[in-house]
């Protein structure tokens, strides 16, 4: 009895103990895979101080007007080149920026008036505008305006000639890339006008305005 009571009781603990092994095996199951989430783009921050150059040409009209004798207008053009400076700051994809530049410049012309040949010439010309962007990464298109200052030459050969500064005022846009971390290019169109002024030398009413286009290269901070 003793034999047949231990060979059962062995039986049975076997027998139990090859359930337990199979569950044991099935709950040995690999870990989930997580997809891995990509990593979001970093896109250009705009923010900072920049400092550049630039070059283009300038071209426009120039009258004299004489009153009741009459206006005499003739076109104007020269090339122009120069540093600017500037600061942006960015909201979103909002750019706020202001910018001031100072170019040589060689713009002048001539033509047939009522006091004989009048000739103006500007040997510089310098603004400071504030600039709105919309900025696609490292893209930004931007509009911009603000005040003009230049110095107007008057020649009237004969006569003799007149200097003068003059402030007026300037709006545009354009379109700026950012081809590395701390570079961008740009290129702009303004119209430039610099309102009226005596000529001393023949009492003509003198208007001069000028159309920009340049290139710029800047180095952000």
């Amino acid at each position: 009895m003793n034999r047949v009571f231990l060979s059962m009781t062995a039986i049975l603990a076997l027998t139990a103990a090859v359930p337990t092994a199979n569950a044991a095996d099935l709950s040995r199951r690999p870990p989930p895979e997580y997809p891995v989430k990509a990593q979001p783009l970093r896109l250009f921050d705009w923010t900072g101080f920049y400092v550049g150059v630039n070059g283009g040409f300038g071209w426009g009209t120039s009258s004299y007007d004489f009153g009741a004798a009459g206006i005499d207008r003739f076109n104007v053009k020269g090339g122009l080149a120069g540093g600017t400076v500037g600061y942006n700051y960015q909201i979103g994809q909002t750019v706020l920026g202001i910018e001031a530049d100072m170019d040589w410049q060689n713009v002048k012309g001539s033509g047939i008036c009522i006091a004989g040949v009048c000739q103006t010439k500007s040997d510089w010309l310098g603004t400071v505008r504030g600039r709105l962007g919309y900025a696609i990464d490292r893209f930004m298109p931007y509009v911009t305006g603000g005040a003009a200052f230049a110095d107007v030459k008057t020649n009237i050969p004969g006569l003799g000639s007149d200097s003068t500064t003059r402030a007026g005022w300037t709006v545009g846009g354009g379109a700026e890339y950012a081809f590395a971390p701390n570079w961008t290019i740009k290129a702009e169109y303004l119209f430039v006008d610099l309102g009226k002024f005596t000529c001393n030398v023949c009492g003509a009413n003198v208007k001069f305005n000028e159309n920009v286009v340049r290139a710029g290269l800047n180095y952000k901070f």
